[in-house]
């Protein structure tokens, strides 16, 4: 006969208790294991980030444009109106390769590549420094590589930017408002073509059917903005497009300068050492020509500048 103990047991034996601190045990590893992971891949992102912007600082290009006067030609005959629309303007840049002049260095750059070229091959030269004969060595200018480019810029007739637009409606009404603000004849504006407004940098692109309205706005540096019934002053500028073109990487090499070495400890000014200096290789006979410039470091080191 069975009793309910009996039962009891038989239930315990089919049912075993539930392993709980195990389990436990095996989840924490996991937990341990995911954060270490975690840790790591985090460590590895800082590290490629960090990688990553020192490649974006080496590939970024500064290079001041120089004023130039321009003239601007009209057309007599266009072919089509589109000619009209827009004024552009293309620029070739190629930067300056800097070279760090060391003490007891000098740079002589000649009127012909010939004569550069003939100095170098001489190798060793005796130049007469007063009382003093000094060997020097003439030899190549190692230089970086160069970058080349073109910049392209054309200022649209028909768009114009605005910017500082409150930021008051949804997008889609806010559109709607700036092109009806924006045909308003009477603050000089016109038939909107199209709209493209941003709303996360609060600006606008406004493109209008007829040429001239855009020149009109722009006299002005702001623009009447009204939103239940209170009147924003908007920003307008012109519409500039930017392209930069034909980027070129090039091995520089100084044809006409020559890089002299081995005039340390001469007891003289720089001035007078770049004097001697150029006086003894625009003679001939010693296998010159004619100097356009001498540059010789005494104290410091100077930076010079080539160019193409």
């Amino acid at each position: 006969m069975e009793t309910d103990k009996d039962n009891r047991i038989q239930a315990c034996e089919e049912y075993p208790p539930d392993k709980g601190p195990m389990k436990d045990e095996q989840n924490k590893g996991l937990i341990g294991e995911i954060i270490r992971e975690n840790i790591q891949l985090t460590e590895e992102i800082k590290k490629l980030e960090a990688e990553l912007q020192v490649d974006t600082r080496d590939f970024q290009i500064k290079e001041d444009i120089p004023k130039t006067k321009m003239k601007f030609v009209s057309v007599e005959s266009p072919e089509d109106d589109s000619q009209f629309l827009n004024s552009s303007c293309s620029f070739q840049v190629s930067s300056q390769i800097p070279y760090e002049l060391q003490r007891g260095q000098a740079l002589i750059t000649f009127e012909k590549e010939e004569v550069a070229q003939n100095v170098i091959m001489m190798g060793k030269h005796h130049v007469q420094m007063e009382d003093v004969i000094v060997e020097v060595t003439a030899g190549t200018v190692p230089l970086d590589s160069g970058i080349r480019f073109q910049v392209h810029i054309e200022i649209s007739k028909m768009k114009i930017n605005v910017t500082g637009i409150p930021d008051e409606l949804p997008e889609e009404q806010m559109r709607d408002k700036l092109e009806l603000s924006f045909c308003k004849s009477r603050n000089g504006g016109g038939e909107v073509e199209t709209v493209e407004y941003n709303k996360q940098s609060q600006s606008a692109v406004i493109t209008f059917v007829e040429a001239g309205v855009a020149d009109r706005i722009l006299k002005k540096n702001d623009y009447p903005f009204y939103i239940s019934q209170r009147c924003y002053r908007v920003t307008v500028s012109p519409y500039i497009e930017r392209r930069l073109e034909k980027y070129q990487v090039f091995s520089a090499t100084s044809k006409r300068t020559v890089l002299l070495t081995g005039i340390e400890g001469v007891q003289m000014d720089e001035d007078t050492v770049a004097d001697l200096v150029g006086i003894h290789f625009q003679r001939k006979k010693n296998g010159g020509g004619e100097v356009e410039v001498v540059k010789y470091s005494l104290d410091q080191p100077y930076i010079a500048y080539f160019e193409e």
